[in-house]
């Protein structure tokens, strides 16, 4: 599933980066395929995807679901898979997930509890 997953993933940014879909809305935007998850049966893939500065996500995404037969047959065709998997997109999260935590390790609280276990361990030493 983890490679399928990959190869899935990196057919779809070369399709991103070479421009192959002909859209006004994907034209004006990078977009970054972070992950695909793939079913157990390898029959559906759900592609993440986050446009760069997070700007547009709906749009972004909406028009991804217009060219996603087409985006089908060509990641079927380059991985010649035996199935072509259904395809369907989601924004990516993960990049506001390593926001929160990155804001909860700098907080001041975070740091006096780190200073304390250094003085603590310093001490026991």
């Amino acid at each position: 599933m983890l490679r399928v997953g990959e190869l899935v993933r990196h057919s779809m940014a070369r399709m991103l980066a070479r421009g192959d879909i002909n859209d006004p809305v994907l034209e004006k935007h990078v977009v970054t395929v972070a992950r695909v998850k793939m079913s157990p049966d390898l029959k559906l893939a759900t592609i993440f995807v986050m446009p760069l500065g997070g700007k547009d996500e709906p749009e972004v995404i909406a028009a991804l679901d217009r060219h996603k037969k087409f985006l089908r047959g060509e990641i079927a065709h380059e991985l010649n898979l035996k199935f072509a998997p259904d395809i369907r997109f989601r924004i990516d999260d993960s990049f506001d997930t390593v926001s929160r935590i990155d804001a909860i390790l700098n907080s001041e609280r975070v740091k006096r509890d780190l200073e304390a276990s250094d003085d603590d361990a310093q001490d026991n030493a």
